[in-house]
């Protein structure tokens, strides 16, 4: 009987999993995770989980029956040392060796470590799984002063679960605007001031260069240009580095990720990656790129799947993402780099819009508040590469849907 060895027990690895027995899959599945739990959500880790309001049986993706059920096999709180392409074998950290006819890479990626002194101090923290968030909330009482280090999706995130728990929060951006990597001047502008009226103080141009001892378990954030803060806790949100280790040492091809083609196949044909670890190119953009994104990887987990199945598929998905900030629900598809037009629709004061981003006519982008609607019309404007009317779009009475 076959076997399918999947490396990796997150929404990629996880995902990956069950869709291999929903399309059909008759052979042995393996997955392995070097965390103690079955794969789970990471998305409600800085959002509904670190403010209380999601138990964990609600953040795994699926029950721990589930896959007893379906007969997969769960080896957790283990890690891959090595893939022996050749023989087609793993080697586990206990000396194990595990063959498989197939493999299924999806390692993810790790916070980005910050090498500034004193950065292992106990107050500091990063986020990036669930032991990050439960050691997060034992200190995040009412009144704690909260220093984040990093404003975006995650330090923005965590910076609204801290005011509605009451905690002091203060957001360093070394960035001239929050969100600068991802968003759009006028989306930063619309954050900034949310978090300020929210009594976030939001310090741009802020280079942190140390973390101080300051007593009392605290520590003191130093900035580059002298200014300090003092912390019961800080949070370093300095995005992630992708887990390419195991797939450089094998021999598979690597470049700001495992490098995939568009049906997620790495140089070696009986090798597959999926989810943030993965450098892939997206036939819609026209270039290469790497992804941290829940969308991106349940889709490359699906493409995976399939063309293990014997299935030829292809991968060719807008790229979207999301964020959940205090009541507010931020959706983005598309890159608006490279635009040369901007067309609001909706009242930005009513916390209900959407702004769209156009080159030559064409919407290469959009970011939507509270907009689902929008959001969904506007993906498929994007994808069709149909030119639209800007007043046309910018007018709240002309359906999008017109504009198909």
């Amino acid at each position: 009987m076959s076997r399918i060895v999947i490396v990796g027990g997150g929404q990629a690895g996880g995902q990956a999993a069950a869709r291999l027995r929903q399309n059909g899959y008759e052979g042995d599945i393996l997955l392995i995770g070097e965390e103690a739990l079955p794969p789970y959500q990471r998305p409600p880790l800085s959002k509904q989980y670190l403010a209380g309001e999601m138990p964990i049986e609600r953040v795994l993706l699926r029950p721990e029956a589930f896959y007893a059920d379906k007969s997969i096999s769960l080896k957790l709180g283990t890690r891959v040392l090595g893939i022996e392409c050749a023989e087609k074998h793993i080697t586990l950290e206990s000396g194990e060796t595990i063959d498989y006819d197939k493999l299924l890479l999806a390692t993810g990626g790790r916070a980005r470590k910050l090498p500034l002194p004193g950065a292992d101090h106990a107050a500091v923290h990063y986020l990036r799984d669930i032991s990050d968030v439960d050691a997060i909330r034992a200190k995040a009482s009412k009144g704690a002063r909260l220093v984040i280090v990093g404003g975006g999706y995650i330090g923005l995130e965590v910076a609204s679960v801290g005011a509605k728990l009451g905690v002091q929060v203060t957001v360093l951006e070394m960035e001239p605007r929050v969100l600068a990597r991802v968003t759009s001047k006028r989306m930063s502008a619309y954050y900034e001031s949310l978090h300020r009226e929210r009594g976030v103080n939001i310090v741009t141009r802020a280079h942190a260069s140390a973390f101080q001892d300051c007593g009392s378990g605290g520590v003191r954030v130093e900035c580059a240009d002298g200014q300090s803060f003092d912390a019961d806790i800080a949070i370093i949100g300095a995005g992630i580095v992708p887990n390419v280790e195991l797939a450089q040492a094998a021999g598979l091809d690597c470049d700001n990720g495992i490098v995939v083609d568009s049906r997620c196949q790495t140089s070696d044909a009986n090798i597959y990656a999926a989810g943030d670890c993965t450098n892939h190119p997206n036939a819609l953009l026209g270039r290469r790129l790497r992804l941290e994104s829940v969308p991106n990887a349940m889709e490359q987990a699906r493409v995976a799947v399939e063309n293990l199945c014997g299935t030829d598929c292809e991968y060719a998905a807008l790229p979207w993402f999301w964020s959940d900030q205090y009541e507010l629900k931020l959706q983005m598809a598309g890159f608006s780099a490279g635009a040369d037009e901007e067309v609001v629709r909706g009242e930005i004061a009513s916390n209900a819009f959407a702004v769209f981003y156009l080159k030559s006519g064409r919407i290469i982008a959009v970011e939507s508040i509270n907009s689902a609607r929008e959001f969904m019309a506007a993906r498929k404007l994007i994808e069709s590469g149909k030119t639209v009317d800007a007043k046309q779009l910018a007018d709240v009475d002309t359906p999008l849907r017109s504009l198909l």
